[in-house]
This record gives C-alpha cells, sequence and structure tokens, in this order.
C-alpha cells in the first residue's frame, strides 16, 4: 500500500512540474506574439465612387498600416491549401511598405460574407475575410491565386482572385 502511494506521489508530482512546465512556455510564446488591433479602412463616398467601376466593388487607397503580409503566419509550401473558419485579418510584424499610387483596396459581397483585397498590379493580398451571422468561412491561398468559402446548410458561395501573369482577376460564384 505504502509503495503504491509512492509511485502515486511521484507520477502526481512529475505531471504536475511538466504540466507547470508546458503553461510557462506556452505562455511566454503567447505574450510575445500579441497582435495589434486592425485598423478600419476608410470608404469612400457616394460622389467619390466612379460609374464605371463595378457594384459590387470599392475602391480605397490603402493606408500604409493597412496593407498586411500575405505570408504571415503561414508555413509549408506555397501551394498547399491553408483553411480557416473564422474572420481572417492578417496582421504583420514586419515592416509595411508605403502604399503605391495604384495600390487599392476592393471589397467583394457575396451571400454569406465580405472579403477585401489589396489589389495590387501583378498580385492580391487578402485583407479580411468576414462571414455573416451563421455562415462559415474557409480560405486557400497560392503562389498565384486565393479562394474563399463562405458555406452554410449545404450552399456555397465563393470569391476567386487568379493573377497567374497578368492583373489580378477576382471571380465571384453563388450556388
Amino acid at each position: 500500500m505504502r509503495n503504491g502511494l509512492v509511485q502515486l506521489g511521484a507520477w502526481t508530482a512529475a505531471t504536475g512540474a511538466a504540466v507547470a512546465l508546458s503553461w510557462l512556455g506556452v505562455h511566454a510564446v503567447l505574450t510575445d506574439a500579441a497582435f495589434e488591433q486592425p485598423s478600419a479602412l476608410p470608404l469612400p463616398s457616394a460622389a467619390a465612387r466612379t460609374s464605371d467601376a463595378p457594384s459590387d466593388a470599392a475602391s480605397v487607397p490603402v493606408p500604409p498600416a493597412a496593407a498586411p503580409s500575405p505570408a504571415a503566419g503561414s508555413s509549408g509550401p506555397a501551394s498547399a491549401p491553408t483553411a480557416a473558419t473564422t474572420p481572417v485579418t492578417k496582421p504583420s510584424k514586419k515592416a509595411v511598405p508605403a502604399a503605391t499610387p495604384t495600390a487599392s483596396v476592393k471589397s467583394f459581397r457575396v451571400p454569406g460574407g465580405r472579403v477585401v483585397l489589396d489589389m495590387q498590379p501583378t498580385s492580391a493580398e487578402l485583407v479580411s475575410a468576414t462571414p455573416d451571422q451563421g455562415w462559415q468561412m474557409q480560405l486557400w491561398q497560392g503562389d498565384q491565386w486565393l479562394r474563399v468559402d463562405f458555406s452554410k446548410d449545404g450552399s456555397t458561395n465563393s470569391v476567386f482572385a487568379t493573377w497567374n501573369g497578368h492583373h489580378p482577376d477576382v471571380q465571384t460564384v453563388v450556388r
């Protein structure tokens, strides 16, 4: 009986020490990885919109502090898809380059959510993807493309952006 209690005490002490050490390690990493609060982008007034722009996209100049890095937090090969089920905002700890005169942020609305992209002449970067109440969102990204799906009850609506050797092209699919 006494031998069993000694073994139980040793196991409890070792397990407690391992849990405490793990918690301290994770806590130290997460404390250093605190993200900045995302800043809201200004929306253009109705008079500032051009008549030749599509009704589902609004162009807004990119403030230098609002342009996130597309590779922040990604791992593995760039062609492998990544998935997420929460609103996506990718803050970056890297220095953000100043916005170019041709840079613009465009918003694309589909039933189920909104996708905001920073459209550059040779690429597009995800600024945010926010699902509506009750909808789920998934994101896939590659070197020359990205796809955002909003799904609910078997219905899926998508926003596709491609820029493989051409200006970024965005397509929305509503099913």
